[in-house]
C-alpha cells in the first residue's frame, strides 16, 4: 500500500465489534453482498488500537495493514465506541481511515455525537438478514467505489520529536 492507490477489492475492512453474533452476521452479510475484501475483526476499543498502532499480534503490516474502513460498534466493554472515533480522529496518522458506525443504537444522541467525534458514516444495524446483506452491498459501492480519500498509508509514519527554534526565527518552515 505504501502511499500508493489501493483498488477498492483490495482495500482492507476493520470491524470493531464485541458481540460474536454480530461478527458472524457482518462476515455473512458481506459473503451475500459479494464483498471479498479482506476483513479483520477485533473484539473492543482496546483491541481496535493496537491494530492501528501496529503492536503486539499486530506488528506484521504485510499480515495486518491499516485499514481503509473501519466498521465500529458503539457499546462495547473496555473502551467504547466513541472513545475509539475520538482518539481516531485526533490522531493525523488516521484521518483517511473511514470509520462507519455501524451500531443498534437509534439515539439520535448517539448519531450526533458520532457525527461530532468524526464518524463518516452512522448505520443501524437491521433486524432483517436480507437488509443487512443490501446495506453491505450499499455499504461496498459507495464507500469503496464511489468516495474517494487520500490513500491509507502502510504504517502511520513515526512521530518525531519537536525541535527548537533558533533565537529570531518564526519557526515557520
Amino acid at each position: 500500500m505504501a502511499g500508493a492507490t489501493t483498488l477498492p477489492e483490495h482495500a482492507v475492512i476493520l470491524l470493531v465489534e464485541d458481540r460474536p453474533d454480530d461478527v458472524v452476521l457482518v462476515k455473512r452479510a458481506l459473503s451475500m453482498a459479494r464483498v471479498t475484501n479482506p476483513l479483520f475483526v477485533v473484539n473492543d476499543g482496546e483491541e481496535a488500537f493496537a491494530y492501528l498502532d501496529g503492536v503486539g499480534q499486530y506488528a506484521d503490516r504485510l499480515k495486518f495493514p491499516l485499514p481503509h474502513i473501519m466498521l465500529l460498534d458503539l457499546k462495547m466493554p473496555r473502551m467504547d465506541g466513541f472513545e475509539v472515533l475520538r482518539v481516531v480522529r485526533n490522531q493525523p496518522n488516521f484521518h483517511a481511515i473511514r470509520i462507519i458506525v455501524l451500531t443498534s443504537s437509534e439515539d439520535i444522541f448517539d448519531i450526533q455525537k458520532a457525527y461530532e467525534l468524526g464518524a463518516s458514516s452512522f448505520l443501524v444495524k437491521p433486524l432483517d438478514f436480507e437488509d443487512y446483506s443490501s446495506m453491505m452491498r450499499t455499504l461496498s459501492s459507495f464507500w469503496l467505489y464511489v468516495n474517494r480519500v487520500p490513500p491509507v498509508p502502510a504504517s502511520p509514519p513515526a512521530i518525531l520529536p519537536a525541535t527548537s527554534t533558533s533565537a529570531g526565527s518564526t519557526g515557520i518552515a
